[in-house]
């Protein structure tokens, strides 16, 4: 559904966007030109808004709710990459730029709200604003050094150095993804998981 003027929640909208870390920086002319680009979208839990290999390509801003990039092998194993949840995004700008397919899936981990807009509208948007664009293309380096960060992580820590991690740099999220999801994005099993954060509350 289109954000303006149909959507009845366009005011808390409006309020959720502008917290967003990819669009806090834009002006009053910015806004106006941006927002009838956006649609609003409501999504049920566990459903994939961009599948791995695709060449149709969006930019998503949470508004409500958690979001998981994930990767898949030819057998099916998944990797979780990263949680975005509000005032966050999620994007194929890297594959849209280098003119690959997304080389990964975005899924809903929670019922979750988004603003989203194709990615030639997105980019063609951001050519006409280069102070939006190198504020975005920061937050695209921020992103991807986290999941190189989490990679890394995985081989480097044992389970209970990758919980701890996670506690202090994703704090807000600890309680609100689920436990299975949580325990495959540290690679672990979920009965471990649960042995861990009940050592770490005693």
């Amino acid at each position: 559904m289109p954000l303006l003027p149909l959507h009845t929640d366009a005011k808390i909208v409006r309020v959720q966007l502008r917290q967003n870390l990819a669009l806090r920086h834009l002006n009053a002319a910015q806004w106006q030109e941006l927002e009838p680009l956006l649609e609003v979208e409501d999504y049920p839990k566990g459903h994939t808004l961009e599948h791995q290999g695709d060449h149709s390509m969006e930019q998503y801003f949470i508004l409500d709710g958690i979001l998981k990039r994930v990767v898949s092998n030819a057998e099916g194993k998944e990797m979780i990459l990263r949680f975005a949840a509000e005032t966050d995004i999620d994007t194929s700008y890297a594959a849209w730029r280098l003119k690959t397919p997304i080389p990964y899936s975005i899924r809903t981990v929670t019922r979750v709200r988004a603003a989203k807009l194709s990615m030639q509208h997105w980019i063609s948007f951001l050519e006409r604003h280069p102070l939006v664009k190198s504020e975005f293309d920061l937050e695209i380096m921020k992103l991807m050094s986290e999941v190189m960060a989490h990679t890394i992580t995985l081989h480097l820590l044992d389970a209970s150095g990758r919980l701890q991690r996670f506690m202090r740099k994703h704090a807000d999220l600890a309680e609100r993804v689920p436990k299975k999801e949580l325990a495959s994005y540290l690679n672990l099993s979920p009965e471990t998981l649960s042995r861990l954060k009940r050592r770490d509350k005693s």
